[in-house]
Order: structure tokens, then C-alpha cells, then sequence
């Protein structure tokens, strides 16, 4: 009889924070306490959020302080431990923006991201909402929110410009052995792409086989999966009901290009010194990363909340 593989249990440190603070020794400290407690737990290995900087911060120094922060947990009896990263993309740094020079720089971003990752988890996985910025809604010329069908036509022409810097990205990422996986989000969270069946479309021209899909169950579930629409897809999500996180298994994202995930996301990250906030109705989230939730209860995809129903 074959024995049962094991498969590598990652816990997200979104439980605890959203920002490691690698040039913080003491902050550095904590996260080592809470790391050596957790290992003792059981766990293998930990998603953690790599948090954005002011864009005057040289990457390369972010990078550096990164380095520093890993010496410090390999020092402290943690070189075994498992570490997988949580991106996303700012105003400043987007990928999708019209304005050539605006794209160049989000992609040395991302690419700083890809080092760090590799830094901290060596041959890992990148994670993320890094194609458009999170929860960035555009307005307007009226300065009112853009909705529903106008906001799907207003980011087809914003994907097509972020295909050249992500066929970059995948390709530098890949050179580094880190693998990309694109998280959708849910549409009153953020613009698209909220759907896994939106992320593989854009993904679907990309030639480099590195990037792939996180699948956050909790999201696909809110998002009335409309991933059913994608051939391929249906029966994996299907089969992934039910499953953690397996960003260790490293064959699960070479076969499918999927990360599966099944989290909560919170109105804020909770710093690691404090004890964290669970809601009553939230699945437990032993893996996986989100960003603190910052959006305003709007919606990608509906033009109003409110039906008039006399």
C-alpha cells in the first residue's frame, strides 16, 4: 500500500500583520516568537505580506532589508521554515496604467517583489492581486464611481496594456524560480479581475508557463463562481472543495497552475503583538494571504445595491 503523502500546511500571517518591518529588530523579534510558536504547532510554513513602500524607497534597499531579516530567523533556528509572499500593486506601481513609464516602474516593482520572495522562500510562490491595484475604484470625469458594464469596458484596454510587463515579469520570475499566481478578487472589493475565469483570460496569451491562478475558495464562493464559464476549470474547483492551502506542494501549481485558498478577509491587519480578530461566521484561515480590506462596499459588477421593489 503507498503511503499518503504529506502535504505542507502554511499558516497567514495576515492573522497577525501586514507589514514585516525587516529594518525593525525588535519587531523582528516578535515575528520570531510568533514563528517558533507556530512551528511548534505543526505548521511548515507562512504566507506573509510584503508591504508597499513610498516610491522615493530604493527597491534594492527593500530587497537588502529583507536579506537581513531572513539571516535573522535562519539565526534564530528557523532556516527549515517555509515562506511563500502576498503582493499587490499601489497607485503608483500599476501594471495596467496607460502611461508607458507609469508600467516600468510597477514592473521594477513587482520584480523587487519576485527577489524578495526568493529571499525569504527560495524555489516559492508569488501570490497576490498584483494585476490591477486592490481596491483602487476610478471615478468618472463627473468624479461619481464607475460600475457595471462601464468599468468592465474601462479595464480591457488597461489589461491589454499590462500584457508586455507581465510577459517581463513571468519570464524574470521564472529565471528566479518563483511562481506567480494571480488572485482574483471579489468585484465589491475591488475592480477586476474578480473572477479565476477573468485571471486565466488575461493570463491565456501570457507564453511563459510560470504564471498561474490562486484560487481563494472564501472568494470564488462570494463570487457565485463564475469560473463555471471556463472549460477547464470547472471540475478543479469542484475537486478543490474543501482543500487548505497548498502552496508547499510545488506539483499542484506546476499540473494546474492553481494555488488553492480558503481564508476571510478583514476590515484591517491586526499588528502582530496584538491578538487577533476572528468573526464568528469567518472559515478558519490556516493559509493563505489577503489584504487587509480597505474598499467601501462597492461593486464591480452590479449598478446598484438597492432594487425599488414597488
Amino acid at each position: 500500500m503507498n503511503a499518503t503523502s504529506k502535504r505542507d500546511v502554511f499558516f497567514s500571517f495576515f492573522m497577525f500583520t501586514a507589514d514585516l518591518r525587516p529594518q525593525d529588530p525588535d519587531y523582528t523579534g516578535v515575528l520570531i516568537n510568533h514563528l517558533k510558536a507556530l512551528t511548534d504547532m505543526g505548521y511548515d510554513g507562512f504566507d506573509v505580506h510584503i508591504a508597499p513602500q513610498p516610491a522615493t524607497v530604493d527597491h534594492k534597499l527593500e530587497v537588502d532589508s529583507y536579506v537581513g531579516l531572513k539571516k535573522a530567523f535562519d539565526k534564530a533556528g528557523l532556516k527549515e521554515v517555509k515562506f511563500t509572499t502576498n503582493v499587490g500593486t499601489t497607485r503608483t506601481f500599476d501594471p495596467t496604467s496607460p502611461y508607458e513609464e507609469q508600467r516600468s516602474q510597477a514592473l521594477s516593482y513587482l520584480k523587487s517583489r519576485v527577489d524578495i520572495t526568493r529571499v525569504l522562500g527560495g524555489d516559492s510562490i508569488m501570490s497576490g492581486p498584483f494585476l490591477y491595484p486592490y481596491g483602487v475604484f476610478p471615478l468618472t470625469d463627473a468624479d461619481e464611481p464607475m460600475w457595471s458594464d462601464a468599468l468592465q469596458d474601462w479595464m480591457k484596454p488597461r489589461f491589454h496594456d499590462a500584457r508586455s510587463i507581465f510577459e517581463d515579469l513571468v519570464a524574470y520570475a521564472a529565471a528566479q524560480e518563483v511562481k506567480l499566481a494571480l488572485e482574483p478578487v471579489k468585484s465589491w472589493e475591488s475592480p477586476p479581475p474578480n473572477m479565476v475565469s477573468e485571471a486565466l483570460d488575461f493570463l491565456e496569451g501570457l507564453e511563459h508557463p510560470h504564471g498561474g491562478v490562486t484560487m481563494d475558495t472564501a472568494q470564488i464562493v462570494m463570487e457565485r463562481l463564475g469560473e463555471r464559464h471556463h472549460g477547464m476549470l470547472g471540475h478543479v474547483v469542484r475537486a478543490g472543495a474543501g482543500r487548505r492551502d497548498e502552496a508547499g506542494d510545488r506539483s499542484g501549481v506546476d499540473d494546474v497552475a492553481l494555488v488553492l485558498r480558503d481564508q476571510p478577509r478583514r476590515e484591517g491587519a491586526h499588528a502582530v503583538d496584538h491578538a487577533p480578530q476572528i468573526d464568528a461566521e469567518d472559515p478558519l484561515p490556516v493559509a493563505g494571504a489577503v489584504f487587509p480590506h480597505r474598499a467601501e462596499g462597492r461593486d464591480a459588477r452590479v449598478v446598484a445595491h438597492e432594487v425599488d421593489r414597488a
